[in-house]
Parts: C-alpha cells; structure tokens; sequence
C-alpha cells in the first residue's frame, strides 16, 4: 500500500487549487489552503511586504491588503516546472504569472519559484521566491 496521498491532497492537488486563487485574487480561497499554523515565508523582500505569514489569518489579512490594494490582474500561471522531491509532501515549482494592470493596461510578467509542502491537502510550508523587481515594475509608479 501507498503512503503517498491521493492526488488531490497532494502537492500538486493543493498547488492546482492555490493557482486558481490567485488567478481569482481570493484571499479567503487561498487562505483555506493553509494549515491554521502554516508559516508562508518571502526570501527575497521588497517593499511592503513582510518576511512571512505566520498562519492561516495572515496569509488571509496579507493577500486580502495586497491584492486589493493592487491594480494587477493576474490572467494565467505559465508552469516551467514541477520538480518532484524525495519528500513526497514536497514539491518544487517554477512559475510565471502572467496578466495586465488594470490601470494602465500594460503587460506584466513575474517569475518565481515556490517550494511547498502540503500535508492532509493543506500547505504548512511555503517558501515563495518572487522577483521583486518584476512585482515593483508592474505597479503604477
């Protein structure tokens, strides 16, 4: 018998659900994915935003202010890459978000990596690695 969850509590089952809250700017979707003790961490830093979220009502409060905050539409997630671990709750992801700021109407475009671990279908780890010089260009100066 297999210890590894089924797919959609997997990595990749959470990873799936996670892009279609961003996609949908849902602050409260994207919170569900977490774990109530969930630690989402930022590596690289850029103004006005923190080193991490510590838990479910973080990551809420976080992206509720950041995406409302923000102009940016987020239209696709274009995956580069999955790299599968030898830890099956985690997963390695390259990434590019895609989509327009509403207020200009120009492109933007920000690459990134998460590494993740979900756990019973819910995330306990993140480790989010955006450029920030791509976020800060997409935002009306």
């Amino acid at each position: 018998m297999s210890s590894s969850p089924p797919a959609d509590r997997g990595p990749r089952g959470v990873l799936a659900r996670y892009r279609r809250a961003i996609l949908d700017k849902s602050a409260d979707d994207l919170a569900e994915l977490y774990a109530v003790d969930a630690v989402h961490e930022f590596p690289f830093r850029f103004p006005g935003l923190p080193a991490r979220y510590q838990g479910r009502e973080e990551v809420r409060a976080g992206y509720r202010a950041l995406w409302g905050a923000s102009p940016a539409r987020p239209e696709s997630v274009h995956e580069v890459a999955v790299h599968e671990s030898t830890d099956p709750e985690v997963i390695t992801v390259e990434q590019t978000v895609t989509g327009t700021v509403t207020t200009t109407g120009a492109p933007f475009e920000v690459p990134g990596l998460l590494v993740m671990r979900a756990r019973d279908g819910l995330l306990v780890h993140v480790r989010d690695y955006m450029d920030g010089l791509a976020v800060t260009g997409a935002l009306p100066r």
